[in-house]
């Protein structure tokens, strides 16, 4: 056994983590989701969005009215920063908070008029990326990807295996 004073050995380090960090899983997908954010920012920054208010947008105009509390899971936003995102969206005029009917602690989220007039105006604009995206990697290859990481993402459900 070794003193816990002691640096890990070649041979550990190389069972603990990959040596180079392009083979790093978690920074290889922080990497490409650098990669594609910086199509998607300039267009989000023209509209005045940060990309948290547009997933927080999209998740609202794909599902319609949902509770606070699933538009944060949906759109993967922390509650303490979707607050801050509620108000802004708001005060904006592009959100409306209600309070449930049955439950009266939960906050219910909805599009307005102007919200989804937003959504009609980036969704052009976006669709022109993911074209751009097609045609440089192909739809297969991209929906094929988007399979992958659906199943990757699923990794901590259950018992973990893939």
């Amino acid at each position: 056994m070794k003193p816990a004073d002691t640096a890990p050995s070649d041979a550990d380090q190389d069972a603990l983590l990959p040596r180079d960090t392009r083979r790093s899983l978690p920074i290889a997908l922080l990497r490409a989701r650098e990669a594609l954010m910086t199509q998607f920012r300039p267009m989000l920054a023209a509209h005045d969005l940060t990309e948290q208010q547009w997933r927080v947008i999209r998740v609202l105009g794909e599902r319609g009215t949902l509770d606070a509390s699933e538009v944060a899971d949906r759109a993967f936003i922390l509650a303490p920063s979707l607050t801050r995102i509620i108000r802004t969206l708001e005060e904006r005029g592009l959100i409306l908070r209600e309070r449930g009917e049955t439950d009266g602690r939960r906050v219910m989220l909805s599009l307005t008029q102007e919200g989804l007039r937003i959504i009609a105006e980036v969704a052009p604009e976006s669709r022109q990326i993911y074209a751009s995206l097609e045609a440089r990697f192909g739809a297969a290859w991209i929906a094929d990807l988007l399979d992958r990481l659906e199943r990757l993402s699923e990794f901590n459900e259950g018992s973990g295996e893939a």
